[in-house]
């Protein structure tokens, strides 16, 4: 099982994660747990203070070492994690390298996930250098915290678990899988607005289907993502 923690200064945003979906499926059958902690019950000051101003000015607060420090102790002695190369902490941030889906894979296949959102102008340096083991980012842009970047760790991973998704050939068959995007899907009805259903897709002839795709894969990526291709050598 896949023990997913969360260390938060909004644990309400999390409320519904599990309710819908695959995930929904996932944590109903006990293949994966979620646990989602408020940092301000970490706190040893005052009406839970988790944040100060930053040494040397600035705009904003940081969050400060001791909380966090208590939260991770804390969790990592109530889940007891015997192999620590199966647990890993992170703490998500704009200076985090950048989540992709080979990341997501490693960390579908830990034992114990511990997330921490960073809020306001970041963490206190510390934490990074004696607590944290990564740091992820999901993109080259900023937001208000790390809980939305949380939850997109929470679903890319469940998602990867044996026995959650339905058929298990079709995460193999994903974008990013083998650094190409998907390629065009079609349905039900064969003709729509005067386009055609690609006549390849009808022939019954799967070898050639499998070809015709792979080609789109490539001519897709080329004209989307050129960077992925690159990436692939």
């Amino acid at each position: 099982m896949l023990k997913i923690d969360v260390v938060t200064i909004f644990p309400d945003m999390f409320d519904n994660i599990i309710e819908f979906g695959v995930l929904k499926k996932a944590f109903k059958k006990n293949i994966c747990q979620l646990n989602i902690y408020n940092l301000r019950d970490f706190s040893n000051y005052k009406y839970g203070r988790v944040d100060d101003r930053p040494y040397g000015g600035g705009p904003g607060m940081i969050l400060m070492p001791e909380p966090i420090d208590n939260a991770i102790t804390f969790i990592k002695k109530k889940n007891k994690i015997k192999k620590k190369e199966k647990q890993k902490t992170i703490l998500l941030s704009p200076g985090g390298e950048k989540l992709n889906q080979n990341k997501l894979k490693y960390l579908s296949n830990l034992e114990n996930i511990i997330l921490i959102c960073g809020r306001y102008e970041g963490v206190d340096q510390r934490v990074i250098d004696s607590l944290i083991d990564f740091e992820i980012s999901i993109g080259d842009y900023v937001l208000t915290g790390g809980e939305i970047p949380a939850m997109v760790i929470i679903d890319g991973a469940i998602r990867l678990l044996p026995g959650v998704v339905g058929k298990e050939e079709s995460l193999k068959s994903e974008s990013f899988e083998d650094n190409l995007l998907d390629y065009p899907q079609y349905t039900r009805p064969p003709v729509f607005k005067g386009m055609d259903v690609p006549k390849i897709l009808l022939s019954g002839n799967h070898k050639d289907i499998q070809k015709w795709r792979k080609e789109k894969s490539l001519e897709i990526t080329r004209i989307k993502r050129p960077d992925l291709i690159d990436k692939d050598g």
